[in-house]
């Protein structure tokens, strides 16, 4: 497929390449496309693109929403809401209120208990296919994550089935186990998984980890 990559920070850039090593196209949007971390990364990555928001919108088939949080809404609208309509958009992003510091470790989240970012963004999009993944890990476990042969897990949610299965198989391809936890109302403790990963890094600078579901 021809993937677009809105968002050309580490995660973006990090979810950029999985996508070019499982075989994508890819392009990689950005509001700069001269930045040095752009230039570096197209130059490790032979035939890759990059260019700005909406160009890289209308070369995907599907998107990944890979900016902050309170930025996304902007991005969109840069977009053209037409560039989305009908396409699966994985949503990596949480509503941290990057205004407050964490207290004792846990971050602020900039919407309240009863909706999420994805959802709000979804209401912006309705024609889009949204995807709620990738949000409750860091950049360095998304692709291929290592975890002595265990695949950790990865919490997804979104309104079409379908897009779900199509988020479900590019996961399984990039290391991942995926529990679907059906429609996108599920983005609101999806969206906490967020502010759950991050204690341990800012109490105990511990970083290095992942979520796992175990059944039986």
């Amino acid at each position: 497929m021809n993937i677009g990559i809105l968002g050309s920070g580490i995660v973006g850039r990090v979810l950029a390449s999985g996508f070019l090593k499982e075989g994508h196209q890819v392009m990689l949007g950005t509001r700069d496309v001269k930045k040095e971390e752009v230039q570096k990364w197209l130059s490790q990555n032979a035939g890759a693109k990059a260019g700005p928001f909406a160009e890289t919108a209308a070369f995907g088939e599907l998107i990944v929403l890979a900016v902050a949080g309170e930025a996304a809404a902007d991005v969109i609208s840069s977009c053209g809401h037409g560039n989305f309509s009908g396409k699966i958009v994985i949503d990596t992003t949480n509503p941290i209120d990057h205004t407050k510091p964490p207290v004792n470790g846990v971050l602020s989240f900039f919407t309240g208990p009863g909706e999420s970012l994805m959802e709000r963004l979804q209401k912006l999009i309705p024609d889009a296919k949204l995807v709620k993944a990738f949000n409750s890990v860091g950049n360095a476990f998304m692709y291929k994550p290592d975890f002595g042969g265990t695949a950790p897990t990865m919490f997804i949610c979104g309104n079409d089935d379908e897009a779900r299965k199509t988020v479900t198989g590019i996961l399984s391809a990039f290391g991942w186990e995926t529990e679907d936890m059906g429609k996108a109302e599920a983005a609101r403790p999806i969206e906490s998984l967020c502010i759950l990963w991050c204690i341990p890094g800012f109490i105990r600078g511990q970083w290095t980890h992942a979520f796992k579901l175990l059944k039986r």
